[in-house]
Formats: structure tokens, C-alpha cells, sequence
């Protein structure tokens, strides 16, 4: 069985947003302090030991979560034409982070995204 490595980092954001045509109090103006842990699986060490150095995830992380932070989500694209959901908010991050890290031996495997402290959402994508 080959090497397998799981590294993850956590950082955070702070952002409004108000989900259309929801039922409930959620379609107000509300704001989060949005919790990211982002998760890199490697399969393969440098000459250090080392996958990915977890400073890179982080600034990597930050980078497109920088996009997000203290924003009107409804107004930041993809948001603008999709609802900002927590679910849609951790595959945005997830697809960004991936095209930054993603190579033959390192691939982000999941975002988890907590919308408060009881309350996340973990994205991933099957491998094929």
C-alpha cells in the first residue's frame, strides 16, 4: 500500500451574506466568522520529509479566502448568480485551493467549512 499523508491547516474569514428565497431568518443580512480547515493528502515527501509545507496551504487558503473576507457575499462572484450557502461556499474554496496545490503526487482532499461553532460543511470530490 502506497504512502498516504493528510495535512491540514485551519484558518478563517469574516463575511455577510443572506440566502434568496430561503424560508426562514436566513434570507436577512447576517453575518459568520467562517472557520476553513483545509485538508492536502501527498503521496509522495520531499528530500526534507516533507509533502507540502502547511505554510503554503495557508497562504494558498488565505489567498482565496482573502476574496470572501469582510465582503456581502451576494455580491462577490460566483456568489452574485449562486446562492452564498456554506455548501457552495467550501466547493468554491475547494475548487480554488485545487487549482493552486492539485499535482501528480499532492491533492486537496476536502474543505471543511463551519459556518458556526456547532454548525459545518465538508466538500470533497471522488477521485477517478
Amino acid at each position: 500500500m502506497p504512502a498516504r499523508y493528510t495535512l491540514k491547516i485551519v484558518t478563517d474569514f469574516a463575511a455577510a451574506h443572506s440566502l434568496r428565497n430561503y424560508p426562514g431568518d436566513c434570507c436577512r443580512l447576517h453575518g459568520h466568522n467562517w472557520k476553513v480547515e483545509a485538508e492536502v493528502v501527498c503521496t509522495k515527501l520531499d528530500d526534507l520529509g516533507i509533502g507540502i509545507d502547511f505554510k503554503t496551504i495557508k497562504k494558498e487558503t488565505n489567498a482565496i479566502a482573502d476574496q470572501l473576507d469582510h465582503r456581502y457575499l451576494n455580491e462577490v462572484p460566483p456568489f452574485d448568480e449562486i446562492n452564498p450557502t456554506a455548501e457552495n461556499i467550501a466547493a468554491f474554496l475547494f475548487k480554488g485551493l485545487s487549482d493552486k496545490l492539485n499535482s501528480e503526487v499532492l491533492r486537496v482532499s476536502a474543505i471543511t467549512l463551519w459556518e458556526t461553532e456547532r454548525a459545518c460543511v465538508r466538500y470533497s470530490e471522488e477521485q477517478t
